[in-house]
């Protein structure tokens, strides 16, 4: 087995030991079940929102989750000290974090609007859910680098979160700018918009392109937090 399949299955496991499968089953089966009672003119605003707000949980804050678990029982200080390269400790758990969160996304629209996106529309569903779940995991560990504990970092959290969050607003119709276009979430948000409705072909390609360039400075940020904020200091601290 090679390092980075070593590597997930280590992640994959401590998912399991700390519940992050149950909660996600239980988060997914109470929005299925609000969104069945909803009448159809409800479910067709709210259902994007829902979706967004369950994978900011499963990608961001379990990534959070992860790396602050991490820090309490020192296996961070163990890892750092192993052949295990940084492209392999953060792909891992951008991957499985990842999946997860594309997993409970396509159920939850699968269950809770069923018949309401066909096959073209579940790809871009699957497309937008990953391209923005592996931003929001790179972000969340880039961003959680810097604390120790939850308590330091739920408040600034929720502000970091909101920020991402912004052209929602455009989605809900509070407000809309031509400048939610530079935002990396809008691009996200026009992929899994586009299996709710029809989308022209230059929004497909902007969502699509645009996203994955977001990528490469998330996943840069990534990298220099863990080798700033968690190499140097548990790499010298297990030495």
């Amino acid at each position: 087995m090679t390092r980075f399949a070593a590597t997930v299955a280590c992640d994959l496991r401590l998912q399991l030991r700390n519940g992050f499968y149950v909660a996600v089953a239980f988060v997914a089966a109470v929005s299925v079940a609000i969104l069945r009672l909803l009448p159809a003119a409800s479910v067709a605003w709210l259902l994007p929102l829902v979706v967004f707000q369950s994978l900011v949980v499963t990608s961001f804050y379990f990534m959070a989750g992860l790396v602050l678990l991490e820090k309490t029982e020192g296996t961070i200080a163990a890892r750092v000290v192993t052949p295990l390269r940084t492209a392999e400790y953060l792909g891992a758990k951008v991957l499985t974090l990842t999946a997860l969160s594309v997993a409970e996304g396509v159920a939850v629209v699968a269950l809770g609007a069923p018949g309401r996106v066909g096959a073209a529309g579940l790809g871009w569903l699957t497309a937008g859910l990953a391209l923005m779940a592996a931003f929001f995991c790179l972000a969340g560990f880039a961003f959680v680098a810097r604390y120790d504990s939850i308590n330091e970092f739920l408040l600034p959290s929720v502000a970091f979160t909101a920020a991402l969050g912004l052209p929602l607003v455009e989605w809900i119709g509070v407000w809309g700018s031509p400048l939610f276009y530079l935002h990396p979430f809008q691009a996200q948000f026009a992929l899994v918009a586009a299996a709710f409705e029809p989308a022209p072909t230059w929004k497909l390609a902007y969502g699509v392109a645009y996203s994955a360039l977001w990528l490469v400075p998330a996943w840069l940020a990534a990298r220099r937090a863990f080798d700033r904020r968690l190499l140097a200091r548990w790499g010298s601290a297990a030495a």
